[in-house]
Formats: structure tokens, C-alpha cells, sequence
């Protein structure tokens, strides 16, 4: 018997899941696999004090910049932030509290939540303001520091295909942060760009398990923008 997760669209999928003060984990870089429609509906909900771990926090009116501009986060975990005015300006103000993580110990923080790993030492941060406060080991005569899994209330991921079982197959970098936080929370939700029928999918292809995935909406026509365009030059312009 087949057990669909299908739900009608982002604000059902999200419905008595939302709440004041959560954590939640959002995937995507930059703009790449980010779950733009998740996000806007999380909007539309108004809960607030949020704390996003993230790899950055989208632009000024996109990704999780939406949810900074109704000030509706508290804190933010991230790696990289620089594209979002929005973040700079209330970081600043002191309204927005940030954790920084070097950007591969973001991602090993959070597939060690996921693989059940509360804590795990690292050269990266040594000798710096990241290692301020935390316990230092030397193994091989190297120091590391020690850096804390991350676990999450809910992780909202974008995925390329997906079938009612919540399997889930992702394209190329819009890959990136999705199939981790897909392990490191108590509900995840996930939007697909395109549903097909169960057993569709080449189990070698599916990258996040159905058993992780509590719930899915289609989103078949989400728009993906563009972050940084670049385009080469014509050569008349060249001369």
C-alpha cells in the first residue's frame, strides 16, 4: 500500500507545523535549490522569533531575505551572508543575532546532527574568533576545536523529482545543502519540481530516502532566479 505525502500546496504542507520560536533549517546557496515557495509560506503564516541555519540568507526579496525584511527571524546560522543588504543592516542595528560557521564546518555540523553525532573536532577555525569559547584538543600534534552537531524543529528542502513516498532526486548544485538538513530535523518538508508515479524512480538516483520526508508539495513552475548574472562580452565590444 502506497502512502501519499502529497499535500495541495505550500501552506497546507506547512499547516500545524509552524510556531513561534522554532528552529528551522532552509536549503539552498545562494539562490541554487533554495524552497522559494516554503519560504513565502512561512511568510504568509506571520510566526516569528525564528532561528534559520542556513548557508546564507538569499538576497534582499528572495530566499529567506523575505523573512528578514518582516523581521520575522531572531538569529541566524550561517555560513555566507554578503548579498543581503537586509542582513548586514539589522546584524549592525543588533536585531538580528549570527552565528558564523566556516562554510564546511556548517555542513559537517549539520550531517553530524543527522547521523546522530552530537559533537566532532575540527582544524578549521583554530587561532581564530571562531574557536572563542569552545574546547581545544590536540590529536597528532595538530590543534582542533570542538564543534556541535546541528539538529533542527523543521528543515524545509527544494528537489528536483520526487514521488508520493517522498523519494527524492536533486539536480546538479541545486543539490548542495538539501539532502543533509533532510536528516537533521523532526519534520521535513520538501518542494518538488516534478511528481512522478511510485517505482518511477531509479533507486540508484534517489539521493534523500522517502523515510525522511513527512510531507510534499508540487511546485512545477517555481521560478528560479538568477543571483549574480554574468555573460560574455559580443565581440564588437571586445575591439
Amino acid at each position: 500500500m502506497t502512502v501519499s505525502k502529497i499535500y495541495p500546496d505550500a501552506q497546507a504542507a506547512l499547516a500545524g507545523v509552524l510556531r513561534d520560536g522554532m528552529t528551522i533549517m532552509a536549503g539552498g546557496f545562494g539562490l541554487c535549490g533554495i524552497p522559494q515557495v516554503l519560504i513565502e509560506a512561512i511568510r504568509e503564516s506571520g510566526v516569528r522569533d525564528l532561528t534559520c541555519i542556513s548557508n546564507n540568507a538569499g538576497v534582499d526579496d528572495a530566499g529567506l531575505g523575505l523573512l528578514l525584511q518582516t523581521r520575522q527571524i531572531r538569529k541566524m546560522i550561517s555560513s555566507y551572508v554578503g548579498e543581503n543588504a537586509t542582513f548586514a543592516k539589522q546584524y549592525l542595528a543588533g536585531e538580528l543575532e549570527i552565528e558564523f560557521n566556516p562554510q564546511g564546518t556548517l555542513a559537517e555540523r549539520i550531517r553530524a546532527g543527522g547521523a546522530g553525532i552530537p559533537a566532532f573536532y575540527t582544524r578549521t577555525g583554530v587561532g581564530t574568533a571562531i574557536a572563542e569559547g569552545k574546547d581545544e584538543r590536540e590529536f597528532d600534534g595538530q590543534r582542533y576545536i570542538m564543534e556541535r552537531g546541528l539538529l533542527a524543529d523543521l528543515a524545509i528542502i527544494h528537489a528536483w523529482r520526487g514521488d508520493p513516498e517522498g523519494n527524492l532526486v536533486y539536480r546538479m548544485t541545486a543539490r548542495n545543502f538539501n539532502p543533509i538538513m533532510a536528516t537533521a530535523a523532526k519534520m521535513v518538508v520538501a518542494q518538488v519540481e516534478e511528481l512522478v508515479q511510485p517505482g518511477a524512480l531509479d533507486g540508484d538516483h534517489i539521493v534523500t530516502p522517502g523515510i525522511f520526508v513527512k510531507r510534499l508539495v508540487h511546485v512545477p513552475n517555481v521560478v528560479k532566479r538568477i543571483e549574480q548574472r554574468t555573460t560574455r562580452k559580443h565581440a564588437e565590444e571586445l575591439v
